[in-house]
């Protein structure tokens, strides 16, 4: 029996598998920020998001501990989901451009957003143990997700994470060693295509080590892609 990604969903948010974040995620739950203290915050690990049919994946890092861990939705309720949404908005990816809870309205179009770790980690750091164990949600994502034709790495780790989970899955680079740098972009078997980004959270953007017209370059190419595929 073939495998949805409803069950993938279930088993990321039934997952403790790290102590260490798991500890972590429901003691920012019972703080809260002040500016959310009269919220319930999701405070468990949070699943990808997006339609089974997406021929774009966008590929994070973590959940924010305000941010995604508050609202239970990728990139939902902070400031890199704030570029990121307006950004998938503005080229035809999202019905709108603000993300703020789970039952705002936003609808992905021809997109799936995940990430490589599913629980907020201390100082935005998952360990590679960490990395490890999460894993094996982000294959069976990739698995799921047939008609993918661009991925989207956002980051470093995002990246060197994707890169063998997708040569796992059958769909490899076809330059062997690809190396992470803002705005590359790998040809991927079977006429696929591998994006790659900075970050968008707040200290890249801040520091302008990534602006919004360089994050909007890359999700331009992403759409001459998915639309030329």
């Amino acid at each position: 029996m073939r495998e949805s990604l409803s069950e993938v969903e279930r088993d990321v948010v039934r997952c403790a598998e790290c102590p260490r974040l798991v500890r972590h995620r429901e003691e920012i739950a019972r703080r809260k920020r002040r500016a959310y203290a009269g919220e319930t915050y999701w405070g468990r690990p949070v699943p990808g998001f997006g339609r089974g049919g997406a021929r774009l994946v966008v590929v994070g890092l973590a959940p924010g501990a305000h941010g995604s861990n508050r609202t239970g939705r990728m990139f939902t309720g902070d400031a890199s989901g704030d570029l990121l949404y307006r950004t998938l908005h503005r080229y035809g990816f999202a019905s709108q451009a603000r993300a703020v809870s789970r039952d705002d309205g936003l609808e992905l179009r021809d997109c799936f957003v995940t990430a490589i770790v599913r629980c907020v980690p201390p100082g935005n750091r998952p360990n590679r143990e960490e990395i490890a164990r999460c894993r094996p949600f982000l294959l069976r994502e990739l698995r799921l997700l047939r008609r993918a034709r661009v991925y989207v790495a956002l980051g470093r780790l995002a990246f060197d994470t994707l890169v063998p989970a997708l040569r796992e899955i059958g769909r490899p680079p076809l330059e062997e060693r690809p190396r992470f740098r803002h705005g590359a972009r790998f040809d991927l078997s079977g006429g696929r295509l591998l994006l790659a980004s900075y970050h968008p959270s707040r200290q890249n953007t801040q520091t302008g080590r990534l602006t919004e017209p360089m994050f909007r370059a890359v999700f331009r190419a992403a759409r001459e892609a998915v639309s030329g595929a």
